[in-house]
């Protein structure tokens, strides 16, 4: 917001002292201080308010919404009641429904799963010499 740094802020003291004398800086501070609050709660007030107005916006909004979907379902309801709409259909008022479908929608036939080949046992390992064969041999 301000960027005011601590040497101003000692300049400022400085004057003020200079210009009301050490004797009258306490009121003033104080009565400083009151305008001060007085001038945040003004601003905490109107935001509230504005926060507030806002919030009715949406709240009249919403209404109009629901009331909007209240008279379409009402209009619906006076074309088909509520059980026709929602039911399925018949084949006499569809008969789509009950038609062939043609070859050429239906999705291709999968391919047989090769059969899997076994595996091969692992081949045994020659007995090698052990230890004490080589030691023998001069291995």
């Amino acid at each position: 917001m301000f960027d005011i740094g601590w040497s101003e802020l000692l300049v400022i003291a400085v004057v003020a002292i200079v210009v009301v004398g050490p004797k009258e800086l306490p009121k003033l501070m104080r009565g400083f201080g009151h305008y001060a609050g007085k001038l945040r709660r003004a601003a905490a007030e109107f935001q509230r308010q504005f926060e507030e107005a806002m919030r009715e916006a949406e709240v009249d909004e919403v209404k109009k919404a629901i009331e909007s979907v209240r008279t379409e379902t009402a209009a619906l309801d006076a074309k088909a009641p509520m059980e026709k709409r929602f039911m399925p259909q018949t084949p006499e008022e569809r008969p789509e429904l009950v038609a062939p479908v043609p070859d050429e929608a239906k999705p291709p036939a999968k391919p047989a799963a090769k059969p899997r080949r076994k595996r091969a046992a692992p081949k045994a390992k020659s007995p090698g010499k052990s230890a004490k064969g080589r030691a023998e041999s001069g291995l």
